[in-house]
Protein backbone atom coordinates (compact mmCIF):
# COMPACT_ATOMS: atom_id res chain seq x y z
CA UNK A 1 0.00 0.00 0.00
CA UNK A 2 3.35 1.86 0.71
CA UNK A 3 2.90 2.89 -3.03
CA UNK A 4 3.26 6.51 -2.88
CA UNK A 5 7.14 7.82 -2.51
CA UNK A 6 7.77 9.63 0.80
CA UNK A 7 9.34 13.06 0.43
CA UNK A 8 10.72 12.89 -3.22
CA UNK A 9 13.66 14.89 -2.75
CA UNK A 10 15.44 16.01 -5.95
CA UNK A 11 16.96 12.48 -6.98
CA UNK A 12 17.64 13.86 -10.09
CA UNK A 13 20.33 16.36 -8.58
CA UNK A 14 22.06 13.89 -6.36
CA UNK A 15 22.37 10.63 -7.88
CA UNK A 16 21.60 7.12 -7.49
CA UNK A 17 20.99 8.04 -3.46
CA UNK A 18 19.31 5.52 -1.51
CA UNK A 19 16.91 4.45 -4.62
CA UNK A 20 17.00 1.60 -6.64
CA UNK A 21 18.19 1.38 -10.51
CA UNK A 22 14.26 1.55 -11.67
CA UNK A 23 13.34 4.06 -9.98
CA UNK A 24 16.65 5.69 -10.36
CA UNK A 25 15.45 5.68 -13.76
CA UNK A 26 12.24 7.06 -13.88
CA UNK A 27 12.99 10.05 -11.64
CA UNK A 28 16.41 10.94 -13.26
CA UNK A 29 14.67 13.08 -16.03
CA UNK A 30 12.94 15.20 -13.27
CA UNK A 31 9.92 15.26 -12.09
CA UNK A 32 6.87 15.15 -14.91
CA UNK A 33 3.76 15.65 -12.78
CA UNK A 34 0.97 13.13 -11.15
CA UNK A 35 0.78 9.87 -12.93
CA UNK A 36 -2.49 9.40 -15.15
CA UNK A 37 -4.08 6.06 -14.69
CA UNK A 38 -5.42 4.52 -17.99
CA UNK A 39 -8.91 2.42 -17.44
CA UNK A 40 -9.68 1.91 -20.86
CA UNK A 41 -7.51 -1.16 -22.08
CA UNK A 42 -7.97 -3.26 -19.02
CA UNK A 43 -10.99 -3.69 -16.57
CA UNK A 44 -13.02 -1.06 -17.59
CA UNK A 45 -15.59 -2.31 -15.00
CA UNK A 46 -13.50 -0.63 -12.26
CA UNK A 47 -15.27 2.55 -12.94
CA UNK A 48 -18.81 1.49 -12.56
CA UNK A 49 -17.69 -0.82 -9.66
CA UNK A 50 -16.35 2.29 -8.13
CA UNK A 51 -19.99 4.20 -8.65
CA UNK A 52 -21.56 1.34 -7.10
CA UNK A 53 -19.97 0.79 -4.17
CA UNK A 54 -19.93 4.83 -3.66
CA UNK A 55 -23.46 4.83 -3.78
CA UNK A 56 -23.87 1.81 -1.31
CA UNK A 57 -24.24 -1.27 -2.62
CA UNK A 58 -22.20 -3.63 -0.32
CA UNK A 59 -22.21 -6.76 -2.77
CA UNK A 60 -21.14 -6.62 -6.30
CA UNK A 61 -22.43 -8.31 -9.57
CA UNK A 62 -21.04 -11.58 -9.40
CA UNK A 63 -19.91 -12.29 -5.60
CA UNK A 64 -20.82 -14.40 -3.76
CA UNK A 65 -23.69 -14.78 -1.20
CA UNK A 66 -21.13 -13.71 1.98
CA UNK A 67 -23.97 -14.60 4.18
CA UNK A 68 -24.24 -18.08 3.68
CA UNK A 69 -20.81 -18.94 3.74
CA UNK A 70 -21.49 -22.11 5.57
CA UNK A 71 -23.67 -23.25 3.70
CA UNK A 72 -21.54 -22.88 0.65
CA UNK A 73 -18.53 -24.26 2.46
CA UNK A 74 -20.18 -27.40 3.30
CA UNK A 75 -21.73 -27.63 -0.08
CA UNK A 76 -18.49 -28.02 -1.45
CA UNK A 77 -17.45 -30.44 0.96
CA UNK A 78 -14.73 -28.66 2.37
CA UNK A 79 -14.39 -26.65 6.32
CA UNK A 80 -12.61 -23.86 7.39
CA UNK A 81 -8.80 -24.03 7.65
CA UNK A 82 -7.99 -26.54 4.63
CA UNK A 83 -5.23 -25.31 2.48
CA UNK A 84 -6.06 -22.54 0.19
CA UNK A 85 -4.31 -20.94 -3.17
CA UNK A 86 -5.58 -17.60 -4.51
CA UNK A 87 -5.57 -16.30 -8.32
CA UNK A 88 -5.86 -13.42 -9.67
CA UNK A 89 -6.83 -11.80 -13.01
CA UNK A 90 -6.32 -8.38 -13.57
CA UNK A 91 -8.14 -7.78 -16.92
CA UNK A 92 -11.21 -9.43 -15.19
CA UNK A 93 -10.96 -8.52 -12.37
CA UNK A 94 -11.35 -11.40 -10.46
CA UNK A 95 -9.92 -13.18 -7.98
CA UNK A 96 -10.14 -17.26 -7.29
CA UNK A 97 -9.89 -18.97 -3.94
CA UNK A 98 -9.49 -22.37 -4.36
CA UNK A 99 -9.05 -25.04 -1.53
CA UNK A 100 -7.18 -28.31 -1.31
CA UNK A 101 -9.02 -31.21 -1.22
CA UNK A 102 -8.03 -34.84 0.32
CA UNK A 103 -6.80 -36.36 -3.04
CA UNK A 104 -4.39 -33.32 -2.75
CA UNK A 105 -5.93 -31.46 -5.74
CA UNK A 106 -7.25 -27.89 -5.46
CA UNK A 107 -11.04 -27.25 -5.98
CA UNK A 108 -12.32 -23.92 -7.09
CA UNK A 109 -14.32 -22.62 -4.25
CA UNK A 110 -15.05 -19.35 -4.95
CA UNK A 111 -14.56 -16.25 -7.73
CA UNK A 112 -14.89 -12.92 -6.48
CA UNK A 113 -15.36 -9.40 -8.25
CA UNK A 114 -12.36 -7.40 -7.65
CA UNK A 115 -13.78 -3.88 -6.66
CA UNK A 116 -10.80 -2.08 -7.83
CA UNK A 117 -7.27 -1.86 -9.06
CA UNK A 118 -4.63 0.59 -9.86
CA UNK A 119 -2.58 0.89 -13.22
CA UNK A 120 -2.96 -0.99 -16.21
CA UNK A 121 -1.37 -4.37 -17.67
CA UNK A 122 1.80 -4.94 -16.76
CA UNK A 123 4.21 -5.39 -13.77
CA UNK A 124 4.91 -3.20 -11.31
CA UNK A 125 8.44 -1.34 -11.95
CA UNK A 126 8.93 0.99 -9.29
CA UNK A 127 7.66 2.22 -6.22
CA UNK A 128 5.60 4.92 -6.81
CA UNK A 129 4.14 3.70 -10.01
CA UNK A 130 0.80 3.12 -9.05
CA UNK A 131 1.00 -0.15 -10.46
CA UNK A 132 -0.09 -3.81 -9.30
CA UNK A 133 2.20 -6.70 -9.67
CA UNK A 134 2.02 -9.76 -11.88
CA UNK A 135 4.04 -12.83 -11.00
CA UNK A 136 4.18 -15.47 -8.14
CA UNK A 137 4.05 -14.60 -4.26
CA UNK A 138 3.36 -16.47 -0.97
CA UNK A 139 1.54 -14.88 1.78
CA UNK A 140 2.89 -16.37 5.30
CA UNK A 141 1.59 -15.57 9.07
CA UNK A 142 3.87 -12.29 9.45
CA UNK A 143 1.58 -11.08 6.25
CA UNK A 144 -1.95 -11.25 7.87
CA UNK A 145 -2.49 -7.55 8.27
CA UNK A 146 -4.58 -6.93 11.71
CA UNK A 147 -3.64 -3.07 11.76
CA UNK A 148 -3.96 -0.68 9.82
CA UNK A 149 -6.39 1.34 7.71
CA UNK A 150 -7.00 -2.00 6.41
CA UNK A 151 -6.64 -4.41 9.41
CA UNK A 152 -7.72 -7.59 7.78
CA UNK A 153 -5.71 -7.67 4.47
CA UNK A 154 -2.70 -9.65 3.52
CA UNK A 155 0.56 -8.24 2.04
CA UNK A 156 1.44 -10.47 -1.53
CA UNK A 157 4.85 -10.02 -0.43
CA UNK A 158 5.86 -7.39 -3.14
CA UNK A 159 8.94 -7.94 -4.41
CA UNK A 160 9.62 -11.17 -4.53
CA UNK A 161 13.14 -12.82 -5.30
CA UNK A 162 12.67 -12.17 -8.77
CA UNK A 163 11.65 -8.63 -8.48
CA UNK A 164 14.49 -8.07 -6.32
CA UNK A 165 16.75 -9.56 -8.89
CA UNK A 166 15.21 -6.88 -11.80
CA UNK A 167 15.91 -4.25 -9.27
CA UNK A 168 12.17 -3.51 -8.86
CA UNK A 169 10.97 -1.89 -5.69
CA UNK A 170 7.77 -1.38 -3.17
CA UNK A 171 6.02 -2.41 -0.68
CA UNK A 172 2.77 -2.88 1.29
CA UNK A 173 0.88 -4.27 -1.43
CA UNK A 174 -2.18 -5.52 -0.05
CA UNK A 175 -5.18 -7.16 -0.84
CA UNK A 176 -8.09 -5.39 0.98
CA UNK A 177 -11.44 -3.94 1.62
CA UNK A 178 -13.35 -1.54 0.16
CA UNK A 179 -12.86 -0.02 -3.52
CA UNK A 180 -9.86 2.58 -3.77
CA UNK A 181 -6.60 1.30 -4.42
CA UNK A 182 -2.97 2.61 -5.11
CA UNK A 183 -1.11 -0.33 -6.17
CA UNK A 184 -3.44 -2.84 -4.13
CA UNK A 185 -5.97 -4.70 -5.00
CA UNK A 186 -9.94 -3.81 -3.08
CA UNK A 187 -12.21 -6.21 -3.05
CA UNK A 188 -15.09 -4.88 -0.46
CA UNK A 189 -15.05 -5.41 3.08
CA UNK A 190 -17.52 -8.39 3.09
CA UNK A 191 -15.18 -10.12 0.40
CA UNK A 192 -12.07 -9.25 2.36
CA UNK A 193 -13.41 -10.73 5.76
CA UNK A 194 -14.36 -14.04 4.09
CA UNK A 195 -11.20 -14.28 1.89
CA UNK A 196 -9.04 -13.48 4.68
CA UNK A 197 -10.55 -15.67 7.22
CA UNK A 198 -10.26 -18.39 5.13
CA UNK A 199 -6.25 -17.85 4.50
CA UNK A 200 -5.66 -17.01 8.20
CA UNK A 201 -7.28 -20.32 9.44
CA UNK A 202 -5.19 -22.34 6.66
CA UNK A 203 -2.00 -20.97 8.01
CA UNK A 204 -2.80 -21.41 11.39
CA UNK A 205 -3.20 -24.77 10.60
CA UNK A 206 -0.49 -25.04 9.44
CA UNK A 207 0.14 -24.21 5.32
CA UNK A 208 2.95 -22.43 5.96
CA UNK A 209 2.90 -20.49 2.19
CA UNK A 210 -0.03 -19.46 0.94
CA UNK A 211 0.62 -19.34 -3.30
CA UNK A 212 -0.97 -16.23 -5.21
CA UNK A 213 -0.56 -16.32 -8.39
CA UNK A 214 -1.43 -12.76 -10.15
CA UNK A 215 -2.00 -12.50 -14.01
CA UNK A 216 -2.47 -9.97 -16.24
CA UNK A 217 -5.60 -12.00 -17.95
CA UNK A 218 -6.72 -15.46 -18.20
CA UNK A 219 -3.29 -16.66 -19.64
CA UNK A 220 -5.52 -18.67 -23.16
CA UNK A 221 -4.02 -18.12 -26.48
CA UNK A 222 -6.76 -16.00 -27.56
CA UNK A 223 -6.03 -13.62 -24.60
CA UNK A 224 -1.99 -13.55 -25.54
CA UNK A 225 -2.42 -13.30 -29.11
CA UNK A 226 -5.14 -10.38 -28.65
CA UNK A 227 -1.66 -8.48 -26.52
CA UNK A 228 0.69 -9.52 -28.87
CA UNK A 229 1.91 -6.07 -29.48
CA UNK A 230 2.14 -5.42 -26.10
CA UNK A 231 6.19 -5.12 -24.75
CA UNK A 232 5.38 -7.58 -22.07
CA UNK A 233 4.79 -10.35 -24.46
CA UNK A 234 8.09 -12.00 -23.68
CA UNK A 235 7.07 -11.85 -19.67
CA UNK A 236 3.56 -13.18 -20.00
CA UNK A 237 4.52 -16.41 -21.77
CA UNK A 238 6.56 -17.07 -18.79
CA UNK A 239 3.82 -16.70 -16.77
CA UNK A 240 1.92 -18.53 -18.74
CA UNK A 241 4.32 -21.49 -17.99
CA UNK A 242 3.05 -20.99 -14.29
CA UNK A 243 -0.73 -21.19 -15.48
CA UNK A 244 -0.19 -23.85 -17.25
CA UNK A 245 1.33 -25.62 -15.22
CA UNK A 246 -1.62 -25.66 -12.40
CA UNK A 247 -4.31 -26.29 -15.25
CA UNK A 248 -2.98 -29.41 -16.13
CA UNK A 249 -2.31 -31.02 -12.89
CA UNK A 250 -4.72 -28.80 -10.38
CA UNK A 251 -1.73 -28.55 -7.77
CA UNK A 252 0.23 -25.28 -7.48
CA UNK A 253 3.69 -25.75 -9.08
CA UNK A 254 6.51 -25.09 -7.04
CA UNK A 255 8.41 -21.89 -8.81
CA UNK A 256 12.18 -21.27 -9.00
CA UNK A 257 13.82 -17.91 -10.44
CA UNK A 258 16.98 -18.43 -12.40
CA UNK A 259 18.60 -15.54 -14.65
CA UNK A 260 15.77 -13.14 -15.08
CA UNK A 261 12.92 -16.01 -15.78
CA UNK A 262 10.27 -18.05 -13.34
CA UNK A 263 11.08 -21.81 -13.57
CA UNK A 264 8.01 -24.47 -12.72
CA UNK A 265 8.09 -27.84 -11.09
CA UNK A 266 5.36 -29.75 -11.86
CA UNK A 267 3.71 -30.86 -8.66
CA UNK A 268 1.21 -34.24 -8.44
CA UNK A 269 -1.51 -34.47 -5.89
CA UNK A 270 0.08 -35.62 -2.63
CA UNK A 271 3.53 -34.51 -3.23
CA UNK A 272 5.32 -32.25 -0.54
CA UNK A 273 5.98 -28.08 -1.80
CA UNK A 274 9.17 -27.18 -1.72
CA UNK A 275 9.97 -25.47 1.79
CA UNK A 276 10.38 -22.09 0.55
CA UNK A 277 8.35 -20.16 -1.87
CA UNK A 278 10.14 -19.00 -3.92
CA UNK A 279 13.65 -20.90 -4.83
CA UNK A 280 16.16 -18.92 -6.34
CA UNK A 281 19.39 -19.82 -8.12
CA UNK A 282 22.96 -18.90 -7.51
CA UNK A 283 23.30 -16.61 -10.26
CA UNK A 284 19.36 -14.80 -8.94
CA UNK A 285 20.82 -15.02 -4.99
CA UNK A 286 23.92 -12.72 -6.65
CA UNK A 287 22.49 -10.18 -8.75
CA UNK A 288 20.08 -9.20 -5.75
CA UNK A 289 23.14 -9.10 -3.46
CA UNK A 290 25.51 -6.96 -5.41
CA UNK A 291 22.55 -4.77 -6.46
CA UNK A 292 21.24 -4.22 -2.74
CA UNK A 293 25.14 -4.09 -1.51
CA UNK A 294 25.65 -1.54 -4.40
CA UNK A 295 22.62 0.86 -3.52
CA UNK A 296 23.75 1.07 0.06
CA UNK A 297 27.37 1.50 -0.67
CA UNK A 298 25.70 5.06 -3.14
CA UNK A 299 23.94 6.01 -0.78
CA UNK A 300 26.43 7.27 1.79
CA UNK A 301 29.83 7.52 -1.04
CA UNK A 302 30.05 11.03 -1.64
CA UNK A 303 31.47 10.19 -5.23
CA UNK A 304 29.14 7.68 -6.26
CA UNK A 305 25.98 9.31 -5.26
CA UNK A 306 26.83 12.10 -7.60
CA UNK A 307 26.06 10.32 -10.53
CA UNK A 308 23.44 10.20 -13.11
CA UNK A 309 22.13 10.23 -16.78
CA UNK A 310 23.92 13.60 -17.11
CA UNK A 311 27.65 12.42 -16.00
CA UNK A 312 30.41 12.23 -18.43
CA UNK A 313 32.92 9.70 -19.13
CA UNK A 314 35.74 10.79 -17.22
CA UNK A 315 33.96 11.17 -14.17
CA UNK A 316 32.44 7.35 -14.71
CA UNK A 317 35.67 6.40 -14.82
CA UNK A 318 36.68 8.26 -11.59
CA UNK A 319 33.60 7.07 -10.17
CA UNK A 320 34.26 2.96 -11.32
CA UNK A 321 37.76 3.42 -9.65
CA UNK A 322 36.23 3.71 -6.00
CA UNK A 323 33.55 0.72 -7.02
CA UNK A 324 34.66 -2.67 -4.92
CA UNK A 325 35.49 -5.33 -7.49
CA UNK A 326 32.86 -7.83 -6.50
CA UNK A 327 30.60 -4.74 -6.92
CA UNK A 328 31.63 -4.37 -11.06
CA UNK A 329 28.78 -5.71 -12.07
CA UNK A 330 26.31 -3.56 -10.21
CA UNK A 331 27.98 -0.50 -11.37
CA UNK A 332 27.76 -1.92 -15.31
CA UNK A 333 24.32 -2.29 -14.90
CA UNK A 334 23.78 1.44 -13.49
CA UNK A 335 25.99 2.77 -15.69
CA UNK A 336 24.44 1.28 -19.05
CA UNK A 337 21.20 2.18 -17.90
CA UNK A 338 22.24 6.14 -17.48
CA UNK A 339 23.75 5.67 -20.70
CA UNK A 340 20.90 4.84 -22.52
CA UNK A 341 18.49 7.23 -21.01
CA UNK A 342 21.41 9.71 -21.88
CA UNK A 343 20.93 9.13 -25.23
CA UNK A 344 16.83 8.76 -25.07
CA UNK A 345 17.04 12.23 -23.85
CA UNK A 346 19.51 13.66 -26.60
CA UNK A 347 17.35 12.23 -29.26
CA UNK A 348 14.49 13.40 -28.02
CA UNK A 349 15.61 16.78 -27.67
CA UNK A 350 16.08 16.80 -31.12
CA UNK A 351 12.24 16.27 -32.50
CA UNK A 352 9.89 18.97 -32.96
CA UNK A 353 8.06 20.25 -29.54
CA UNK A 354 4.90 18.61 -30.90
CA UNK A 355 6.96 15.07 -30.90
CA UNK A 356 8.39 15.26 -27.83
CA UNK A 357 7.94 12.33 -25.74
CA UNK A 358 6.73 13.32 -22.22
CA UNK A 359 10.18 12.93 -19.68
CA UNK A 360 8.61 10.43 -17.85
CA UNK A 361 7.48 8.22 -20.77
CA UNK A 362 10.90 8.68 -21.93
CA UNK A 363 12.48 6.52 -18.85
CA UNK A 364 9.62 4.62 -18.89
CA UNK A 365 10.92 3.49 -22.16
CA UNK A 366 14.47 2.81 -21.17
CA UNK A 367 13.45 1.19 -17.95
CA UNK A 368 10.39 -1.36 -20.64
CA UNK A 369 13.54 -2.14 -22.66
CA UNK A 370 17.17 -2.88 -20.51
CA UNK A 371 17.16 -5.90 -19.81
CA UNK A 372 18.34 -5.66 -15.64
CA UNK A 373 19.85 -9.48 -15.67
CA UNK A 374 23.27 -10.61 -13.85
CA UNK A 375 23.74 -12.50 -17.39
CA UNK A 376 26.68 -15.14 -17.13
CA UNK A 377 27.71 -14.43 -19.99
CA UNK A 378 29.51 -11.26 -18.91
CA UNK A 379 32.46 -11.66 -17.08
CA UNK A 380 31.60 -9.55 -14.03
CA UNK A 381 28.21 -11.38 -13.33
CA UNK A 382 30.34 -14.76 -13.52
CA UNK A 383 32.77 -13.28 -10.63
CA UNK A 384 29.32 -12.61 -8.43
CA UNK A 385 28.30 -16.01 -9.19
CA UNK A 386 31.62 -17.45 -8.23
CA UNK A 387 31.89 -15.20 -4.79
CA UNK A 388 28.60 -16.59 -3.95
CA UNK A 389 29.84 -19.83 -4.49
CA UNK A 390 33.02 -19.68 -3.08
CA UNK A 391 30.86 -17.83 0.50
CA UNK A 392 28.71 -20.99 0.34
CA UNK A 393 31.75 -23.43 0.15
CA UNK A 394 33.69 -21.30 3.16
CA UNK A 395 30.39 -21.72 5.10
CA UNK A 396 30.01 -25.92 4.10
CA UNK A 397 33.52 -26.59 5.03
CA UNK A 398 33.12 -24.23 8.60
CA UNK A 399 30.23 -26.43 9.13
CA UNK A 400 31.98 -29.60 8.45
CA UNK A 401 34.98 -28.37 10.76
CA UNK A 402 32.96 -27.42 13.52
CA UNK A 403 30.99 -30.82 13.79
CA UNK A 404 34.44 -32.52 13.31
CA UNK A 405 35.66 -30.43 16.32
CA UNK A 406 32.08 -31.32 18.22
CA UNK A 407 32.76 -35.53 17.42
CA UNK A 408 36.14 -35.52 18.57
CA UNK A 409 35.29 -33.58 21.80
CA UNK A 410 32.75 -35.89 22.18
CA UNK A 411 34.94 -38.95 21.24
CA UNK A 412 37.39 -37.55 24.50
CA UNK A 413 34.91 -37.09 27.10
CA UNK A 414 34.14 -40.21 26.28
CA UNK A 415 37.33 -42.02 26.71
CA UNK A 416 38.36 -39.47 30.16
CA UNK A 417 34.70 -41.29 31.60
CA UNK A 418 35.53 -44.56 30.70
Amino acid sequence: MRSAMRGRPGWHARGVGALSLVTAVLLAVGDAGAITIELKDAAPTRIENQRRHASGEVMLPGAPDTASFSERLATAGQKVGSEVFIRIFKSEAELELWMRKEDGTYQLFSTYPICNWSGTLGPKLAEGDKQTPEGFYTITRRQLHRIGRWPRSLNLGFPNVYDRSLARTGSYILVHGGCSSVGCFAMTNPVIDEIYRLTQAAIVKGQRHVPVHVFPFRMTEANLAKNANSEWQGFWQNLKQGFDAFEASRVPPNVRVCEGQYHFDRAAPGEVGAPSPLKPCGETIAAVQALEEFYSLARSHPLLSQVNFRTRAPMWTTAASVVPPHLSSAFEIYQDAMGALSRAVEQNAKLPPAQRIRPRSLAQAVVNSYPYKCRSSRASCRRFIALHRSRMEQRSTAAAAHKSRRTKTAASRGARAR
